[in-house]
């Protein structure tokens, strides 16, 4: 029986998606990062079905969202977008510690994924973390200078002065580029990564994970261990053919 956990760890709220009778063994972890103005619960679809194939799946609330709300508006929030993916990589380690302390963690199988602002995570999450042993980017990106620099832009063009200063904003484009991906190839080391994307998404650029995935689909010898999904005519938002491609390619790499 699969069953959902409410749990705090180091001070994260989050759910735990485990067989019940294998609760206390180590197993296989892999941490879910959800959305931008979403939460822990929506990506208890994947965690379930991952939990099936005997994942121990943790879904954490990001900064002001879900258990962490602040109340901001949809505005102030995104003005917060990058501190909430900061945080994000802060938690990952403190989650991933967590784990080892309870000694839950089997044989060092630590994956992680998100979906939008959660990919983003993830693709940041390879250029800090050699831990991680797969990783998993739904409509993400693994640019997140040139996305910094669209979001930029997209606000500009609504006439919305922007609360921050040219300094600061070359300040954030220079702090991004230490966890972005496209400029830290190496750091992938060719461990398993897993891209999937709606070719009509008109919030996270396609080209942004299509164009990273050719330019380092060569450097891998075992084609299993790294994949990418379009799907024609797809906006911004999951379907449920991506859950299960990446289910399906997780069990095989993780």
């Amino acid at each position: 029986m699969i069953g959902i956990y409410r749990e705090t760890i180091k001070n994260i709220p989050a759910l735990v998606i485990v067989d019940s009778a294998k609760y206390e063994q180590p197993l296989p972890v892999f941490t879910y990062f959800h959305g931008f103005t979403s939460a822990k619960e929506h990506n208890l679809p994947q965690a379930f079905l991952l939990a099936q194939k005997g994942y121990r799946v943790v879904l954490p609330d990001s900064l002001y969202h879900g258990e962490r709300t602040d109340d901001l508006s949809k505005e102030e929030l995104s003005f917060k977008f990058w501190d909430i993916v900061y945080q994000n990589l802060k938690d990952l380690q403190e989650i991933k510690d967590g784990m080892d302390q309870q000694d839950l963690i089997l044989n060092r199988r630590f994956g992680v994924g998100g979906t939008s602002m959660g990919g983003v995570t993830t693709s940041a999450a390879m250029t800090m973390y050699p831990w991680i042993q797969a990783a998993a980017v739904m409509m993400g990106t693994p640019k997140p200078v040139d996305f910094a620099k669209k979001l930029i832009k997209d606000v500009e063009l609504t006439g919305i002065q922007l609360p921050i200063s040219e300094t600061d904003l070359n300040v954030l484009y220079s702090s991004l580029h230490s966890i972005d991906l496209s400029a830290n190839k190496n750091k992938l080391n060719k461990r398993p990564i897993f891209f999937w994307h709606g070719d009509a998404d008109p919030v996270v650029p396609f080209e942004h994970s299509y164009d990273f995935y050719n330019e380092i689909v060569e450097e891998y010898k075992n084609p299993e261990n790294i994949r990418f999904l379009r799907e024609v005519g797809v906006d911004h938002k999951v379907s449920r053919f991506a859950v299960l491609e990446m289910v399906n390619w997780l069990e095989i790499v993780l």
